[in-house]
Formats: structure tokens, sequence, C-alpha cells
């Protein structure tokens, strides 16, 4: 499992590797070599509340791949900057590895 910042387009989400440190290069870290072997993704989404009724969760199942194509990476790449300020800050390169995660299969729970 790891923690990622996600965008979604109605269609597809995407994650990438921001400029935050990191032990080896982004192009050798576990995660992408993983999605290079075996692309089957989960993606969880969760609400945690003291009043359990309130609680809820996504869980998307997908298959994961970067994405090469320049139109595609721009739209993310401003998706992503929209949502979290310090992508928008300069975190978020314009050659950061980018990664699509499109669903097969999603199970949701709770009020949404």
């Amino acid at each position: 499992m790891v923690p990622i910042c996600f965008a979604c387009d109605g269609r597809v989400f995407y994650s990438a590797i921001d400029r935050k440190p990191k032990r080896v290069a982004p192009n050798r870290l576990a995660r992408l070599k993983n999605i290079k072997e075996t692309p089957q993704v989960a993606l969880l989404v969760d609400q945690y509340d003291e009043d359990w009724t309130r609680l809820w969760y996504v869980l998307v199942r997908g298959e994961a791949e970067l994405v090469s194509a320049a139109p595609e990476r721009k739209r993310a790449l401003e998706r992503l900057r929209a949502k979290y300020q310090q992508y928008a800050a300069g975190m978020l390169g314009d050659d950061a590895p980018i990664l699509r995660i499109t669903p097969q299969r999603i199970t949701a729970w709770g009020k949404i």
C-alpha cells in the first residue's frame, strides 16, 4: 500500500511521482516497477468520522500505466495542480511520471 495524491476526470484517475524527497530515483521506485510487472491495482478512497453513520469508502480496482502522450500528460498535470496547492506551487514538475488508473470495477459503501 502506498498513499497517493490523485485527481479524477470522471473516467480515469491520475497520480504523479512528485518532487517530495525519495530514497531512489523516481524511475527506480518499487511502485513503478510493480505496475510494469503487474498493472492490476486498487485505489481506496475513504472517509473516517467519529460518527460512524458518516463513514464511507470507494474501492476502485483497475489497471495502471504510465502516461506518455503529451496532451494527456498536460491534462493530468493541470488536474493535479488544480486539486493540490503544493503541486501548483512547484512540487510537481512538468517531467513528473504520471500514472493513469483505468477502473475496471468499483465498489462503494456508505453515504458518499
